[in-house]
């Protein structure tokens, strides 16, 4: 298999279009079509439904595998463009959003060793920032996720790539100050698999990690905000349309929101760094 063929069948099952994955690759569409169907011939069965667009069932498990081969290519051409380049005098770092704020004290070491050091930052979703720290897009991230104290992040992705623990925050539910709960002095999870919550997949803690730590499917979403502004997330919480959960450090004189803390399950907002090895 290809690595282009595979390039071009993801392209095309992600997009659910062959149009938009010829624009995206920059084919025309009669070799998008040629692409996907010689894999299809290769491996000797369809992968794809053309009407609508959509991955069969054995698409659906080549799209699993072809995504990861895909990453550990790209992954491999950027380790061996690191060992054959010159020492860069550019640094490019990404971060998630809960764990940008770290970014500035980190960079200030940096500077006071390389004072003429140019620096780009990108603020993205978790997955996103580590893609790019795998392929060689960037070159340094700050990812973070909710974890039991001293765990390390869990992510397959993350195999590819070192991690340092930068830091571990205390997490807090935040509600509408005039929430019913807002008075408390603490909650647990588990009293709030009712409620009706906000999933910001990446301003926040994604409800995904809640259900884990709390063993339950609950958490219903009431809203769902897919930016990477935090502070958009509050202004959501403080108009009472849901509960989120964030590190303490993110609360500060956030208007019209309380931060009541989170006491059970015992877990916290980690912050690692991730770079090749």
């Amino acid at each position: 298999m290809e690595p282009h063929l595979l390039r071009t069948f993801v392209a095309v099952a992600r997009g659910g279009s062959f149009s938009a994955a010829a624009g995206r690759l920059g084919f025309t569409q009669s070799a998008v079509s040629q692409h996907v169907a010689t894999l299809e011939a290769r491996l000797g069965v369809p992968l794809l439904h053309r009407r609508p667009v959509r991955p069969t069932d054995a698409g659906a498990r080549l799209l699993e595998h072809a995504e990861a081969i895909l990453l550990r290519i790209d992954a491999a051409r950027a380790d061996i463009a690191r060992l054959a380049g010159a020492p860069a005098d550019t640094v490019a770092v990404g971060a998630s959003p809960l764990a940008a704020p770290r970014l500035a004290a980190a960079l200030a070491e940096a500077r006071a060793q390389l004072p003429r050091l140019y620096v780009t930052v990108t603020v993205a979703g978790r997955a996103r920032v580590v893609e790019a720290v795998t392929t060689g897009e960037l070159d340094l991230g700050l990812v973070d996720s909710v974890v039991a104290p001293s765990d390390p992040l869990r992510a397959p992705s993350l195999g590819l790539l070192a991690a340092v623990g930068v830091a571990e925050d205390p997490l807090a539910v935040t509600l509408a100050a005039d929430h019913p709960l807002a008075a408390r002095t603490g909650l647990r999870l588990a009293e709030l698999v009712d409620a009706w919550w906000i999933d910001a997949p990446d301003a926040g803690a994604p409800l995904g990690q809640l259900r884990d730590a709390a063993g339950t499917d609950g958490f219903r979403p009431l809203l769902r905000y897919d930016g990477a502004d935090v502070a958009a997330l509050l202004a959501l919480v403080a108009a009472g349309h849901g509960l989120a959960v964030l590190p303490r450090t993110a609360l500060d004189e956030a208007p019209g929101v309380a931060a009541v803390p989170l006491t059970e399950p015992r877990v916290v907002h980690r912050t690692e760094l991730v770079h090749a090895p």
